[in-house]
């Protein structure tokens, strides 16, 4: 990133390095069509504010994907929308057919609709966390500097996400209510 500061044709292998993830997050949030536009704007935006990049976070990684995560917060109403209508079709639009085996699909298929109404039910700060916990294996640190907020905001929203979406999975038959959640 540095360098890019000098030499802006070094923030070309930030974006070699880094494109394909951020689209992919981008697609399992909004859709490939929406990714396609908005991983390209994460690095127009990163590039413009590559002087404000904090360069004692070695990676950039959680940086783009903060990016990526506020530019997809203007499109979180199509999100939920997705999700609702994902919840009631039982089919997930933006997943690969092709990553899965039979035996993934047909759980998939099966809990899919179920998770997804319960991500739709989610606070929009705690969805955040969750989706790049979970799609994008994100540590805590790196949400925090994703979100820009504190890690125990992270896992504070986390722990909440987490048990909403358990609670909703039990409560769809998708999963056994453990003892903590009938309060």
């Amino acid at each position: 990133m540095a360098a890019s500061l000098s030499d802006p044709e070094a923030f070309a292998g930030i974006f070699e390095r880094h494109y394909r993830g951020v689209h992919r997050y981008l697609a399992r949030r909004l859709g490939t069509d929406l990714a396609d536009e908005l991983a390209a704007e994460v690095f127009a935006v990163a590039f413009a504010k590559r002087r404000r990049y904090d360069r004692s976070h070695p990676d950039a990684r959680p940086w783009l994907l903060g990016i990526a995560t506020h530019l997809a917060r203007h499109h979180w109403r199509r999100e939920e929308r997705e999700l609702r209508a994902y919840a009631r079709t039982g089919r997930d639009p933006s997943a690969p057919a092709a990553d899965e085996g039979a035996a993934g699909r047909a759980d998939s298929r099966a809990a899919g609709p179920a998770l997804a109404a319960a991500l739709a039910a989610l606070p929009r700060e705690e969805r955040d966390v969750l989706l790049l916990y979970a799609w994008e294996e994100l540590a805590y640190p790196e949400i925090a500097t994703a979100l820009q907020i504190a890690p125990g905001t992270v896992k504070s929203r986390l722990h909440r996400a987490r048990g909403r979406v358990r609670r909703s999975l039990a409560a769809a038959g998708e999963l056994e209510p453990s003892r903590g959640d009938a309060e």
